[in-house]
């Protein structure tokens, strides 16, 4: 009698570690047992109960008994029940609050902005905790007058885990544009747990002009990066592309060229330099006297010598 358990609520960001702590008033080494919100049970008098290595006892002593929770998810949240067994059973329940950050936020245009005309800029935010405050800005300014829409719920396709995130969007409507519309439009979206923020790069041409815009998402203040997105993809691939093609066209065109010339010339070189030559020691000088001996007695009494350069 007269023994009595203590918790506290924990709030904790997605991902990060909570400590769930029960405070024990003159403990005589009762049963303690702590369970989680499906009420499964973590700790049994100081011994592990359920596999969930993200769990860990860190303290069990005469006056406290405290957990850690490691790798926090939304499904983790509810209230956990620190439970003494006596002859009288105490309890007191801890909640876990978990929040989540604002994902990076998507702006879409579904329609051409031409001058005369009107272009809705939407911006989704898939998934926050508390749902996050949608603002519009455009060149660092924020506007004013936006219709949006909230409190869509986000189930994550399981429907019997505690309450999910929640996706908000909303939209920025601008009629009747012209070309002081151009800019750079940015959807912030902020909760309690931090900040993220999408940028639209907005054309207005005028009627019957092709519009081409671009789009980044999710420049979140915490560190996360997003890279610029191409609406156009296809376009800047051609642009790119149709260069390199025409050189390397070029290149190979001279190549045939300067081969066809070197094969001309070795054929003609070769056609040139055929036929027989008659040598000084064919003629038989070295061994008559006179010239004329030598030219009578040459082609009898000599075999004739010929070299042919091929």
């Amino acid at each position: 009698t007269g023994q009595e358990v203590q918790t506290e609520n924990v709030t904790v960001a997605e991902g990060g570690v909570a400590e769930i702590t029960c405070r024990l008033h003159q403990y005589d080494g009762s049963i303690v047992v702590i369970q989680n919100p499906a009420r499964q049970t973590l700790f049994f008098n100081g011994t592990r109960a359920l596999k969930d290595e993200r769990f860990q006892l860190e303290e069990f002593s005469p006056r406290r008994v405290r957990i850690r929770l490691s790798d926090a998810r939304l499904e983790d949240e509810g209230g956990y029940f620190c439970q003494l067994y006596t002859e009288d059973t105490h309890h007191q329940i801890a909640t876990l609050t978990v929040l989540v950050a604002p994902e990076n936020p998507v702006v879409e245009v579904r329609e051409q902005a031409v001058e005369g005309g009107e272009v809705e800029l939407s911006c989704l935010v898939p998934r926050s905790r508390p749902a996050a405050v949608l603002r519009w800005y455009r060149d660092r300014k924020e506007l004013k007058g936006t219709q949006g829409f909230g409190g869509i719920r986000w189930n994550r396709g399981n429907e019997s885990l505690p309450e999910r995130a929640e996706a908000v969007g909303e939209t920025l409507t601008l009629p009747g544009l012209v070309s002081a519309d151009n800019g750079t439009y940015t959807c912030e979206a902020a909760n309690k747990h931090g900040h993220a923020r999408a940028l639209y790069v907005l054309v207005v041409y005028g009627e019957g002009g092709a519009c081409q815009a671009w789009g980044r998402g999710g420049d979140r203040l915490q560190g996360v990066r997003a890279e610029p997105e191409q609406r156009d993809p296809g376009a800047v691939v051609e642009a790119q592309t149709s260069v390199p093609y025409a050189i390397v066209g070029g290149i190979l065109a001279l190549l045939v060229f300067l081969i066809i010339c070197v094969l001309v010339g070795m054929v003609w070189c070769s056609v040139r330099q055929k036929g027989s030559y008659l040598t000084h020691e064919a003629s038989g000088l070295d061994e008559q006297g006179e010239a004329r001996e030598a030219f009578l007695n040459g082609s009898d009494g000599h075999k004739r010598k010929e070299e042919f350069f091929i």
